[in-house]
């Protein structure tokens, strides 16, 4: 493939992801795969939970929810090796795969003749690999090269997408502290250090997140008013 192409490529998948929060990113990859990449008409995410179970994200095809919960059942397919097993893994022709043999027949009935599953993160609580469907025989020729670009770029969004919502939990999350060591130095006439040491205890105690005894603080305290 000629550089030309690559950077090219590189520019509309950089135009095309914007930043924003995580939902709103795996849909912009998804859309950006099938602009972007070559012989490309359908995608979704997988996201491996640390629990094992397996979700689709923003599929832009209603069609791969059934195409990736056979996957999923199965435990074959593209879609879940790219997941569980396999950085990058592409399927030029699907049908006739002798590695997914039972899935193969669901693909080759929703007329998918050719998929590429890519990894693009690995977190401490999930996984996420990109799910590549195409109807052309033989598709995905030149995803060597584009493949491992583009998830390095849609990595960068999703770390991103994680900054943005950690720093949204943590404002949160001191919010919602602050408020309630607010109640507690009123309800029982402590100065704030008392107040978030008596906080503090009380989560340990039960064995709670202190934010989840903050919220049911404040919570309780509304409810009465």
């Amino acid at each position: 493939m000629e550089s030309e192409t690559v950077v090219e490529t590189a520019r509309r998948l950089a135009s095309a992801l914007k930043p924003g929060d995580l939902d709103h990113t795996l849909a912009q990859i998804t859309a950006a795969a099938v602009e972007v990449l070559p012989e490309v008409e359908a995608c979704s995410i997988t996201i491996l939970h640390a629990d094992g179970s397996l979700e689709t994200a923003a599929p832009t095809d209603e069609k791969l929810w059934v195409l990736d919960r056979a996957q999923y059942a199965f435990r074959e397919g593209p879609c879940y090796a790219a997941a569980v097993d396999s950085v990058h893994i592409t399927c030029p022709h699907i049908e006739t795969d002798e590695r997914f043999p039972r899935y193969a027949q669901v693909a080759r009935e929703a007329g998918v003749r050719a998929q590429a599953g890519l990894r693009l993160y690995d977190g401490p609580a999930s996984r996420g690999a990109l799910n590549l469907y195409s109807e052309t025989p033989g598709a995905f020729a030149d995803l060597e090269l584009l493949g491992p670009l583009f998830a390095h770029q849609s990595a960068v969004a999703i770390n991103y997408a994680h900054e943005i919502r950690e720093l949204k939990e943590a404002v949160r999350t001191r919010g919602a502290i602050g408020q309630a060591v607010g109640v507690v130095m009123e309800r029982y006439k402590l100065n704030d250090q008392r107040a978030f040491a008596f906080l503090t205890r009380l989560s340990q105690h039960r064995n709670i997140k202190l934010r989840r005894i903050a919220e049911e603080i404040v919570a309780d305290v509304t409810s009465n008013r």
